[in-house]
């Protein structure tokens, strides 16, 4: 199909093809559809769609009905729209007790809530880790760029201090990588470490307030269960035993080599390279969980290729379909509706799965929507798939991910994460083109998004994958931080919001043409030569020579 009739088919079926053209018609039915998509799925009745809960259930029904008159047939378990997703839920039983001691025998405790956050774990009812503390600077072990941060450390039986975030100056998704706990946790463990220890920088905590934490630290952590029940958990022999404010961080530094501001401000310059020691302390830390087992579901649905050749392969197009159901009331309320967090991804996906079925044209490739549970708890459902694909693992080609995109502006740029690290790249460009759309560099590295949302878990099992979110240009800066600074996982995150419909529609538009590029490239997607996450990740047969 030629890039001409590409642009008609978007244009004919989702939006006009340029920010500054009138709507048409068309372009006008895709907003009220996704008008209508997110009024339901943000509406009360669902209570935050909390995965595991009723709410959450009556969205996944809604999905799969959506996909069932749009004639996609089903590709989930055993001939139905749904995977089921095996939960486990956890959280602190109560505010756990930290104490430091020092060499004399002295204790000093850590207060809840303005030192100290309680971990949460999915192990044993309690928990009691007694041990040395080692200060590991951010725990980064990266050995293609010869940094390691435990060189010359002994961690083995300690509990490791390490920072959040990453260095400065590593590239941007290189950087959200090495800032992701879990890989952290990793590190610590394949060192002997008995527990970690997240420590805010002041940055952090400007940007996200440590006593905000308490509104949210009884809520339910999740993880996927195993087919003989037991909880996935990457590193279950290293708990997060809790996270420390810039507070808190100054009595575990009492007596120590350098001052935490010392080292907070060299952790803090581009190199990110600040001095790595053992400190002065131990802590005896008691933590108290509790657990519950929970039954969720992703919704799949598939568009069946129309080439002999290359209907085999499979372009999964994936969306959350959770949100971080009721908390404690903000003004009045406790329900998170989650209106642009993520029901505008989801109702932007189901715009392009209609625009594929109403294109006259089947795509080359396969297409499979996915609606996926658990993303507000650790991108469980997207996980749970990649590693329990209803489809073969080695026919999915590709990923594109739709998640937050702020619609609250007419946006006239996008920025397509990952997109430049395989021949995805290519044909996003092309696609943004078409729709005269401009294509941005990352402009929040400090949130590490690249890793934050549902396509990194096919990054992790080799599947090239791009992750599209609306850009900063046309006031797109102030709307993105106005929303995380004052709306992200809270309960004005609803309909109250200046939701512009018409900008849903040119999202569906532009991930309709990406979508259309990587369904009938003729060569599959590939991860470039040398990439970073196609060598760490990547198969042979997914990799340029």
């Amino acid at each position: 199909m030629s890039s001409k009739i590409l642009a008609a088919v978007a244009a004919a079926f989702l939006c006009a093809p340029a920010a500054s053209a009138q709507p048409t018609q068309e372009m006008q039915r895709s907003a009220e559809n996704v008008r209508a998509h997110v009024t339901f799925l943000a509406s009360d009745l669902l209570q935050g769609r909390e995965a595991g809960t009723p709410g959450y259930d009556i969205a996944a029904n809604y999905v799969a009905s959506e996909f069932r008159q749009l004639g996609l047939k089903p590709a989930g378990d055993k001939g139905s729209y749904f995977q089921s997703v095996p939960l486990l839920a956890f959280r602190a039983a109560d505010e756990g007790v930290y104490v430091l001691r020092g060499k004399g025998g002295s204790a000093t405790p850590l207060v809840f809530g303005d030192e100290v956050m309680v971990g949460r774990n999915a192990g044993p009812a309690e928990r009691r880790v007694s041990a040395p503390l080692v200060f590991v600077g951010f725990g980064v072990v990266a050995p293609e760029r010869k940094r390691d941060d435990y060189k010359g450390l002994d961690v083995k039986g300690k509990i490791v201090v390490a920072l959040t975030g990453a260095p400065a100056g590593f590239q941007t998704e290189e950087r959200a990588f090495y800032a992701s706990g879990r890989n952290k946790r990793l590190a610590a463990a394949a060192r002997g470490a008995i527990g970690f220890i997240g420590l805010d920088t002041p940055s952090e905590e400007k940007r996200r307030p440590f006593v905000q934490g308490k509104r949210t630290w009884q809520s339910w952590s999740m993880t996927w269960r195993r087919p003989d029940g037991s909880p996935f958990d990457v590193a279950p022999n290293v708990p997060s035993l809790g996270a420390i404010s810039v507070k808190g961080a100054e009595k575990l530094f009492a007596g120590a080599p350098r001052t935490f501001a010392e080292v907070a401000a060299i952790a803090e310059a581009p190199a990110g390279d600040p001095p790595r020691f053992a400190l002065p302390l131990s802590m005896e830390a008691t933590l108290r969980s509790e657990t519950k087992t929970l039954e969720s579901a992703n919704v799949a649905a598939i568009i069946e290729g129309s080439d002999p050749r290359l209907k085999g392969e499979v372009v999964v197009l994936s969306a959350h379909l959770d949100h971080i159901g009721v908390t404690p009331p903000l003004n009045g309320d406790g329900i998170n509706n989650g209106a642009l967090d993520n029901a505008g991804g989801i109702a932007t996906t189901l715009e392009v799965a209609r625009a594929f079925r109403e294109a006259g044209k089947a795509p080359a490739r396969s297409l499979l929507f996915l609606a996926v549970t658990g993303e507000e708890k650790g991108l469980l459902g997207s996980e749970y798939f990649a590693r329990n694909p209803t489809v073969p693992l080695a026919a999915i080609a590709a990923d594109v991910n739709l998640d937050m995109p702020i619609l609250t502006y007419d946006f006239t740029d996008v920025v397509a994460f990952g997109a430049d690290r395989s021949s995805i790249g290519p044909a996003v460009r092309r696609a943004s083109e078409r729709m005269g759309i401009a294509l941005s560099p990352d402009p929040l590295p400090e949130e590490g998004l690249f890793t934050r949302s549902d396509h990194f878990r096919f990054v992790e099992v080799g599947v090239p994958a791009v992750f599209l979110i609306t850009g900063f240009q046309n006031g797109g800066e102030k709307q993105f931080r106005s929303f995380l600074a004052n709306c992200y996982h809270k309960p004005c995150d609803d309909l109250s919001q200046p939701i512009d419909y018409a900008a849903g529609a040119k999202f569906a538009a532009i991930n309709y043409q990406i979508a259309r590029e990587l369904a009938d490239m003729p060569q599959r997607p590939t991860w470039n030569a040398g990439d970073f996450f196609g060598t760490k990740f990547g198969r042979p047969a997914q990799r340029q020579p």
